[in-house]
């Protein structure tokens, strides 16, 4: 199927559910506007030069998810924006710089820049099940767990699971900016991404598993 002629952004795009969906998009026929934090490192960005199609299809944009305003040349034209762009730490020794901030208000910054674009037509923004499943509430066999259930921040704070509250803060307040711009949005909530690397480093779910 081609899709010759549509244009995309994905945020975040040297990491790994990023770069499988620039491999999959150019493999489409997309032309794919990506986002990474240093276009000149060959570390975070061979893997995605290297695609077929990149040479043609690929463009890579610098982007910080703390400044406002950093994505807009990225999301300029696009017809639908994959925010991935997320610090996924375990262990942090600042939880509101490391984790919570970028999540947070790298989420809001991307929308900013959506909201500014009026050619797209849908965001996926990329979740986890950390924003759905921490909330201290029993899961016994009789529970239906659905669109309702969120994790509870205080529940986390208490807990201390920082990447846990920063998915849980950013979805949060991403639904309420949409429902308040009234754009298309959808998310996904993956739980432990594993499998096939293209990336030349470990995503930190495959660490665990490793």
């Amino acid at each position: 199927m081609s899709e010759e002629g549509k244009t995309v952004c994905v945020t975040g795009a040297s990491g790994f559910i990023a770069s499988w969906l620039v491999k999959f998009l150019l493999h489409r026929g997309y032309t794919v506007k990506a986002s990474v934090r240093d276009p000149n490192d060959p570390k975070k960005t061979d893997h995605l030069t290297s695609l077929d199609g990149a040479k043609e299809r690929l463009h890579l944009f610098k982007a910080s998810l703390l400044e406002e305003g950093s994505f807009d040349a990225v999301v300029d034209g696009c017809e639908g924006v994959f925010h991935t762009a997320s610090p996924c730490y375990l262990e942090v020794k600042d939880p509101q710089a490391e984790l919570i901030d970028p999540a947070l208000k790298g989420t809001l910054n991307v929308l900013g820049s959506v909201a500014k674009t009026p050619t797209v037509r849908r965001v996926v923004l990329t979740s986890s099940i950390a924003a759905v499943s921490f909330n201290g509430k029993p899961r016994t066999p009789d529970v239906v767990i659905d669109e309702t259930w969120w994790s509870d921040p205080d529940f986390c704070r208490e807990s201390q699971l920082w990447y846990v509250l920063s998915k849980t803060l950013a979805e949060d307040a991403a639904w309420k900016f949409v429902k308040e711009k009234a754009f298309d949005m959808v998310t996904i909530n993956p739980a432990m991404v594993i499998g096939s690397l293209l990336q030349p480093t470990l995503n930190t779910t495959c660490a665990v598993i490793l």
